[in-house]
């Protein structure tokens, strides 16, 4: 197995302060947005942009929440093993909010369709956005895009993006992983 470097930590903090910048031009205070990370790697990712935006940026009400999906996927009776949910927790009222989506990687596009089928059970939000660090454009199997993006990356066949974050894998980086 071989991997490639396609972002640095000096890489990664750039585009998490860019994607900060662009909520920001677009969500002002966040008086009516909430982010909310797909768990499990989108998590990383939310709580590094509310910690950027609420420290570096000064916005005061950064609302965060985490999203599980596990049950809403539609390929989750094809595993042989059983599967371990994550936990969900928002701790504020979605209904007619702005929603951020955030994942780190945008692959097929089906952890998304299965968040925004597990966001309706908390209510009916305003709007939905999706921010994702890496954006694999040639493997979607569903019409999603993201509102915004780190990077694009043209991975094909059986590539893997793998994101690395400090707080979890010691450091801030992005491989492309050949298998």
């Amino acid at each position: 197995m071989s991997q490639k470097i396609l972002l640095n930590a000096t890489e990664v903090h750039i585009a998490l302060h860019r994607l900060a910048c662009q909520l920001i031009e677009n969500h002002d205070t966040f008086e009516n947005t909430v982010l909310i990370g797909i768990q499990p790697r989108g998590i990383f990712l939310a709580e590094r942009l509310k910690k950027i935006l609420s420290e570096d940026y000064k916005i005061k009400k950064v609302q965060l929440g985490h999203l599980d999906i596990t049950f809403y996927r539609d390929d989750f009776r094809r595993s042989e093993k059983p599967l371990e949910a994550s936990k969900t927790s928002l701790n504020f009222i979605i209904e007619d909010k702005r929603v951020v989506f955030v994942d780190d990687v945008l692959f097929t596009g089906r952890s998304i369709r299965s968040a925004l089928t597990a966001i309706q059970s908390f209510g009916r939000p305003l709007e939905i956005e999706l921010l994702t660090l890496i954006d694999r454009r040639f493997s979607r199997h569903l019409p999603i895009q993201p509102d915004y993006r780190g990077r694009q990356v043209d991975a094909i066949g059986d590539e893997k993006v793998k994101v690395c974050w400090k707080d979890k894998d010691g450091e801030d980086a992005v491989y492309l992983v050949n298998a």
